[in-house]
């Protein structure tokens, strides 16, 4: 068994940025078919909570300890949201041009990228990917300011909630973060076309290319995200 060693050049990780936001608005079976592209994602802060301890007495000394359930939610933060995030901020169209709030809100998935970064690859070392199942947002507030000498975009923020999902062999869960340095990286592409949607591929025999009809961008379940990164996805 070899020494520890502290800050060897190339383990100096850090985790910085968030891009590639996806929403994936639950349909009513419960899947996430269709995702649209989230533009203008600022910030997206993570707030598990839960898992609160409450201590167990007999005979007078501490007999146990136990932990509540734990959940996932967090805050989302954008200069805009795309239109399908509407029916999921519990607004409707009953004419196009013309939103109305207060309406049932819908659930959504969420996937965003993180970088992971070192001292040697600096941003270019890798990135995480977040999952995040069956999430509901809460009314957020809105604050429209006049025009002045120091210009500035409003912020939309929505906090959210959620509800685990079944993952076989696990508790229930509703959110997943995958490590690029750490999965195959060919797993890792197919997961993405899944998250991502691709283009239709034209058959080419003398570049030995067989034709690949366009795919959606969807959000799987986690049993399928592990199959796919463990190389047993059959779909």
């Amino acid at each position: 068994m070899s020494k520890l060693v502290w800050d060897q050049t190339g383990d100096r990780i850090y985790e910085t940025g968030v891009s590639n936001g996806v929403l994936y608005p639950q349909n009513s079976s419960g899947a996430y078919p269709e995702g649209a592209a989230w533009n203008g994602l600022t910030a997206v802060t993570e707030s598990p909570s839960g898992a609160e301890s409450t201590s167990l007495y007999a005979d007078n000394i501490k007999y146990l300890e136990m932990r509540s359930a734990e959940e996932f939610g967090g805050t989302i933060e954008a200069y805009t949201y795309p239109d399908e995030f509407e029916a999921c901020d519990g607004s409707a169209e009953p004419v196009e041009g013309v939103v109305i709030g207060q309406q049932n809100r819908t659930p959504f998935g969420l996937s965003y990228k993180t970088i992971i970064g070192n001292d040697t690859q600096k941003n270019d070392h890798g990135y995480y990917i977040h999952l995040v199942w069956n999430a509901t947002a809460s009314p957020s507030e809105r604050a429209y300011n006049t025009v002045n000498d120091s210009p500035d975009a409003i912020t939309f923020s929505w906090e959210f909630t959620t509800t685990p999902v079944a993952v076989t062999g696990y508790k229930p869960t509703s959110y997943m973060k995958i490590n690029s340095t750490k999965v195959d990286a060919d797993k890792l592409a197919k997961l993405e076309d899944v998250l991502y949607g691709k283009d239709a591929v034209e058959a080419d025999a003398q570049n030995n290319i067989s034709a690949q009809e366009a795919t959606v961008a969807s959000l799987p379940t986690p049993d399928r995200v592990i199959a796919i990164l463990n190389g047993t996805d059959n779909e």
